[in-house]
């Protein structure tokens, strides 16, 4: 097997919200949870975070299968997930082995998990419950031991309230929850992702950029970047493949980015702190209800003293007695 490469190269940034996601990832891959929930942005990496917490994980010697919820129909989806026998229903000419079998010991992506049909998100609570399924028009069950590691772009609480997402589901995924911060809110970390992609893209398209003018540098931080670090890796391999030159310059970028009003991120200062609180209690919630209220048990699937998840509960203002399940 070959070694995982270092979380530095893989997260990419020096921001503290960084940092801590990247011994957060390291920490959640070796442990031994079976569900991990990924919130972030479009474009902020759940994707590039789900393999890595695959590939630092004692699974990694085994399959890592990604499916995009959003982009599958759920007839299609279970027959993808569960495989079905020979003559379930029309079409199935032969029997089909599922993800879930191919990719025993290893783990599942489910990316856009809100986008779940409510006949889906019924049938992934049973089988997160007990890791047992049967395929569609079989009779005996299979069992199945994979990592589900979820991910969406929307706050999941929200769609629970609307009625669109399942609260047995939702508290079932979101046991460890990892938070991803957007470009926006990571300061000089833009600079060090451009210089990470333009080395890239130089190397992979003959390009000679090898500055970033001053400029661009105070275009780039008034920037909101709604597109995360995508958009900007998307920039750079635009700039790389039509223009010339050794330095990026402001006649390189699109008016998008040069009409940004300043400051862009001010607005934005304090969501972060407050949507990272908000996942927090939502992680202590959710693990005290798996663990019926035991403050023990919850501080070890948390990887926390009693002290800190005391301290934790005290910071967030949550009540001890109305968090047990």
């Amino acid at each position: 097997m070959t070694p995982a490469a270092p979380l530095a190269e893989t997260i990419v940034g020096d921001h503290p919200a960084i940092v801590a996601l990247r011994d957060l990832v390291l920490r959640v891959a070796r442990s031994r949870a079976s569900t991990v929930l990924i919130y972030g942005e479009t474009g902020t990496g759940k994707g590039l975070v789900a393999r890595a917490l695959h590939d630092h994980s004692s699974r990694a010697d085994k399959p890592f299968t990604e499916i995009n919820c959003a982009a599958i129909p759920g007839n299609l989806l279970e027959s993808e997930l569960f495989g079905h026998e020979r003559g379930a229903f029309t079409g199935a000419v032969a029997r089909k082995i599922g993800l879930l079998e191919t990719a025993n010991g290893g783990s599942v992506f489910l990316d856009e998990v809100r986008e779940l049909e409510p006949m889906m998100q019924a049938k992934i609570l049973t089988l997160l419950d007990s890791r047992r399924f049967r395929r569609i028009g079989a009779v005996h069950e299979l069992t199945t031991d994979v990592r589900f590691i979820a991910a969406t772009n929307k706050i999941l609480l929200g769609e629970v309230h609307a009625g669109k997402f399942r609260d047995d589901l939702y508290y079932r995924l979101q046991v460890v929850a990892i938070n991803l911060p957007p470009l926006r809110e990571r300061g000089d970390d833009v600079f060090v992702l451009a210089e990470r992609f333009l080395a890239r893209y130089n190397r992979l398209h003959a390009s000679r950029f090898k500055h970033i003018d001053a400029a661009v540098e105070a275009a780039f931080r008034r920037y909101a970047w709604p597109g995360n670090v995508r958009e900007l890796s998307n920039l750079l391999e635009r700039i790389c493949i039509l223009e010339n030159g050794d330095t990026v310059g402001v006649e390189h970028l699109p008016a998008r980015i040069l009409r940004s009003p300043s400051p862009a991120a001010p607005a934005a200062a304090g969501s972060y702190a407050e949507r990272t609180a908000a996942f927090r209690a939502g992680m202590i919630e959710a693990a005290l209800a798996a663990q019926r209220g035991n403050l023990g048990e919850t501080a070890r699937v948390l990887g926390l003293s009693r002290h800190a998840l005391r301290h934790q509960m005290a910071k967030l203002g949550m009540d001890k007695g109305a968090s047990r399940a």
